[in-house]
C-alpha cells in the first residue's frame, strides 16, 4: 500500500472516519454492487454504499458505509470530502487528479478505487437529474 495512503488511513482510524455512516432518505443512494461498478476487491461481501443529500443543487452532506481495503476507505473518504459543499455540476467535474491532490500522491491503487468512485457518482446524479429535474 502506497505510504500516503497508509498515513491517510491512519488518521481515518483515530478520527473514526468523518463521513461513515448512512443517510435516511438521502437524495441518491448508490450500490456498488447494484450498480456492478468495481471499486471493491471481487471477494464476496465487499461493497459501499453512498448516500449523498442534494438541496438547492448543492451537495450538502455524503456518507459512505464501505467494507472493502483500507485504499477503498481511503478513496471514498476523499470523495465525500471532495463533494460536500460543491454544486452539483461541480462534483460531476471531479477527476481522479483531485484525489491525488488531497492524498499528495498518485498512488495507482487509489486511482483504480477513485475512477470506479466517479463512475458510480456520475451515475447517481444521471439518475438523481433524471428524476429530480425532468
Amino acid at each position: 500500500m502506497d505510504e500516503a495512503v497508509t498515513k491517510f488511513y491512519r488518521r481515518l482510524l483515530r478520527s473514526d472516519y468523518e463521513h461513515v455512516g448512512s443517510l435516511e432518505a438521502p437524495s441518491i443512494f448508490l450500490d456498488s454492487v447494484g450498480e456492478k461498478i468495481q471499486i471493491c476487491s471481487q471477494a464476496s461481501n465487499n461493497y459501499i454504499h453512498l448516500y449523498i443529500d442534494i438541496r438547492d443543487d448543492i451537495v450538502e452532506n455524503a456518507k459512505y458505509l464501505c467494507t472493502c481495503d483500507p485504499t477503498a476507505n481511503v478513496a471514498v473518504e476523499i470523495l465525500c470530502t471532495l463533494i460536500t459543499g460543491k454544486k452539483v455540476e461541480s462534483a460531476k467535474a471531479l477527476n481522479e487528479a483531485d484525489f491525488y491532490q488531497v492524498l499528495g500522491s498518485k498512488s495507482e491503487d487509489l486511482g483504480k478505487k477513485a475512477r470506479g468512485l466517479l463512475e458510480l457518482l456520475r451515475t447517481g446524479l444521471a439518475r438523481y437529474k433524471e428524476t429530480s429535474h425532468s
